[in-house]
């Protein structure tokens, strides 16, 4: 199966500050990267990168077979959520119509949205869980219904590919819970590729099928049940507490590692 992401050779430096050095990275169709890295490690670097934001120093990156900018303009290949969204209680818009936005960059600005995109978007609101809050003005909304709104919008164009910029920060452990269950249900029916960047180790390995631990290089790749603690050690030393590490052991799957061995 041909992958639905493919970097390869990725380089990115601002001046003479690499970022991002040597990644070769492939996404199959319907599975879930998750992404995670200590702060400065590339993370953010790459997500902008994948919304063709900014263009690589070296190398290429493909989605669907097309440069990300070129996929993103497509409208129907690329959803985004983006970090600690922030919407002002003036603004002037609903909830659905906040959802039905997300149709815009599949129709083109000012065009009549179709009726089968308007059902599907409309649809999208009771998935995520707030159906009895379409009329409701966004924002008034708490951020865990602000967050569920702005899923339902990125993925109101049916795209193949949800990027998601640590979309559990903040959250409560109950609520990331149920925030993990709702995207893997999402994900099945609605056939998604996921890519899941998070500092959150834990959250991270309860919902990918694979993980990318990217800190400028990438120094894993492969899937959770695998990461060396030593690795993770390393690599996030000064945020073992925030990863739900506790006397040096890391719980991931429910089983319990030593994260200071060598």
């Amino acid at each position: 199966m041909e992958p639905l992401v493919e970097i390869a050779g990725l380089e990115f430096a601002y001046g003479q500050q690499s970022v991002l050095h040597g990644i070769n990275l492939s996404i199959a169709p319907g599975t879930t990267l998750g992404v995670i890295g200590p702060n400065g490690g590339g993370k953010t670097t790459l997500l902008r990168i994948l919304l063709g934001l900014v263009r690589p120093t070296r190398g290429t990156v493909r989605i669907a077979g097309l440069p990300p900018r070129q996929a993103v303009r497509r409208g129907d290949l690329v959803g985004y959520l983006p970090q600690n969204p922030r919407v002002t209680s003036e603004f002037p818009i609903n909830v659905r119509q906040v959802v039905r936005l997300g149709l815009a960059g599949k129709t083109g600005v000012l065009r009549a949205y179709h009726p089968d995109d308007l059902k599907f978007a409309d649809s999208l609101l009771d998935r995520v869980g707030i159906g009895d809050l379409a009329a409701k003005p966004i924002g008034a909304l708490s951020g865990g219904q602000l967050q569920r709104a702005l899923i339902a919008r990125a993925l109101a164009p049916r795209p193949r590919l949800l990027l998601l910029d640590e979309p559990t920060t903040g959250v409560d452990r109950g609520g990331q819970q149920q925030f993990i269950e709702s995207i893997q249900e999402l994900k099945r029916d609605l056939g998604l590729t996921v890519v899941f960047v998070s500092h959150d180790l834990r959250a991270v390995s309860a919902i990918s099928d694979r993980i990318a631990c990217l800190n400028t290089t990438l120094h894993y790749h492969d899937v959770p049940d695998h990461l060396p603690a030593d690795l993770v050690y390393r690599m996030f030393a000064c945020d073992l507490e925030a990863m739900g590490i506790r006397g040096g052991h890391l719980c991931t799957h429910g089983v319990d590692v030593d994260a200071t061995a060598e």
